[in-house]
């Protein structure tokens, strides 16, 4: 495997420290047509290492992936497996970045789902598609209502509304392995949402643009199968999450910096303002 390229300033060629404390995790299956392209235009001053946790690509998704610059895991299947393992394998990251492999998250706003947390704002960042302006055709009316459902159903829980289930999101990588993640297919993304909001992260939810993928087809919404498969597993997830345990108090908080530990309820989500928006966010 070759060294994937180090990030830079651009002006003098050096290695940023900002970018190095920053992973950009990457989950694929069968993902040839559109993973060159997506780790390509990755915005190296931002992003220090990209991770390709592949789930076992029948096509050439890691050799593209690996020539374009990305380290690969080969994880087996499982979408939250191949999330897991990969931010396991960030031991040198500060902040975790997660994405799609198929071209429709746009990469420019990775340093907007970055920024509140390296602030201090912020110690999980997530993206809405819902909010944020949508390519026609990217994303089908039941992909917008279920989220727009689950989110209703978390802010009944636990008092924080999200609009979306995207997968285009970053975390503290800390806070994350304190969450006890332990959902491996594709409930993975609503249960990071509930057990950050039920753990008293501070969480911000802000609009990202959205486009038609460039390559492949969906796991979830692609076929009737995979949307009842999946559906299935989300749904299963939400309610084992909801009836367990919250943890205790003091066993949350001692993952947290001070910064976070001055209150021990869920921050309200909030949209960047106007004047701290970057190009790309709508």
């Amino acid at each position: 495997m070759g060294t994937p390229p180090q990030p830079t300033d651009g002006a003098s060629g050096r290695v940023t420290d900002a970018a190095r404390a920053v992973v950009l995790v990457i989950p694929t299956l069968d993902e040839a047509a559109s993973i060159g392209a997506v780790v390509r235009s990755i915005p190296r001053d931002v992003v220090g290492r990209i991770i390709v946790a592949d789930g076992g690509s029948s096509d050439d998704t890691a050799a593209c992936a690996q020539r374009s610059g990305a380290e690969v895991l080969d994880v087996g299947r499982g979408y939250g497996r191949a999330c897991l393992l990969a931010a396991q394998a960030a031991t040198d990251a500060e902040i975790v970045v997660f994405m799609d492999g198929d071209g429709a998250d746009d990469v420019q706003a990775i340093v907007s789902l970055v920024d509140p947390i390296r602030s201090g704002v912020a110690d999980f960042v997530i993206g809405s598609r819902v909010r944020g302006v949508r390519e026609p055709g990217s994303m089908s009316w039941h992909q917008v209502a279920a989220g727009v459902l689950a989110g209703l159903g978390m802010k009944l829980l636990y008092g924080v509304r999200y609009t979306d289930m995207c997968a285009f999101r970053a975390i503290r990588r800390d806070a994350l392995l304190a969450l006890g993640m332990s959902e491996m297919t594709y409930g993975w993304n609503i249960e990071m949402q509930m057990r950050a909001a039920r753990s008293g992260l501070r969480v911000v939810e802000i609009p990202v643009p959205y486009h038609r993928r460039t390559g492949g087809s969906s796991k979830v919404a692609g076929s009737l199968s995979g949307t009842i498969r999946a559906g299935t597993r989300i749904i299963s997830t939400f309610f084992r999450v909801a009836t367990q345990a919250a943890p205790r108090p003091d066993a949350k908080r001692k993952h947290l910096p001070p910064a976070a530990q001055s209150s021990g309820t869920a921050r309200p989500l909030a949209a960047a303002s106007n004047d701290d928006r970057r190009p790309g966010i709508q």
